[in-house]
């Protein structure tokens, strides 16, 4: 009986933290360049029951079964698929389109980001291209963290009267060259780990590798679009109605061994 309420408070547990990850994708829904994370849930490895010490088996043990012990959430995972393009018509916002990129050895498609340097200066990557000007003039992030070029040094633009082409290099309304931002290739997107404010952690070594001048990749910058979230707003309102369901009828299992047990323990053998 006890196994059975610690099955059921397990299920209860997963699908806690896959509706707190289904309502975190639904609160970014607009928000730019987010990915949306994909939980997947695991079982706990069977136990096998065997009786001991029964009278009339030959042997010491007699075998019953396999016992399973539960599920759990075992990892959350972004979802790099490209979100659609949305035209603002602002200078400020630069969308990152992937076009052509190389096969890679674990069978899934590599991904493209901006170089980001947080306020610790260590580099950093986002696909948010919803970009700022800073009171010196520099290129940042919402958060307030500045966009890296090329060579590794923010860019400064001076006002937001800039252009941007679709390679990266930026221009002063005059036609000077500023810089170009420096645009990243992973190729096992999923050694990205999110830290917030939407930037992503490389847990690999060293930093990514530009993809500038990859024949292998193909890109584009859009001045003027906002790539949107990929969060599929109906399809998350689905899935986190199902994960409540789920939680629901482990939250009544568990309800059902508990008034067992009462009984068990309060009235079975009770002497009148």
């Amino acid at each position: 009986m006890l196994r059975g309420m610690y099955g059921a408070a397990a299920g209860m547990i997963a699908q806690q933290q896959r509706q707190e990850m289904l309502t975190n994708n639904l609160a970014n829904a607009n928000t730019p360049g987010f990915k949306a994370e994909q939980a997947s849930l695991r079982a706990f490895p069977n136990m096998l029951i065997q009786a001991m010490n029964t009278k009339g088996t030959p042997g010491p043990q007699q075998t019953i079964g396999e016992l399973t012990t539960g599920v759990y959430l075992q990892e959350r995972m972004p979802n790099f698929r490209q979100g659609d393009l949305m035209e603002t018509g602002n200078n400020t916002d630069l969308a990152l389109l992937q076009g052509v990129m190389p096969e890679t050895e674990t069978g899934r498609p590599g991904a493209l980001f901006y170089a980001i340097q947080n306020e610790n200066g260590d580099v950093r990557y986002s696909r948010n291209g919803n970009v700022t000007i800073d009171g010196a003039g520099f290129l940042t992030t919402p958060a307030g963290h500045y966009m890296l070029g090329t060579n590794g040094q923010p860019i400064q633009v001076g006002n937001e009267e800039f252009r941007v082409d679709e390679q990266g290099f930026v221009f002063s309304q005059a036609g000077a060259a500023l810089g170009q931002l420096n645009v990243v290739y992973a190729e096992d997107p999923m050694q990205l780990v999110k830290e917030g404010n939407g930037l992503l952690r490389f847990e690999g070594e060293g930093d990514l590798p530009t993809a500038i001048g990859n024949a292998a990749i193909s890109y584009q910058l859009q001045q003027g679009f906002l790539e949107r979230s990929n969060v599929d707003s109906q399809q998350t309102m689905t899935e986190m109605m199902s994960a409540y369901r789920s939680f629901e009828a482990n939250q009544r299992i568990l309800q059902a061994y508990d008034q067992s047990l009462d009984k068990a323990v309060n009235e079975i053998g009770k002497i009148g």
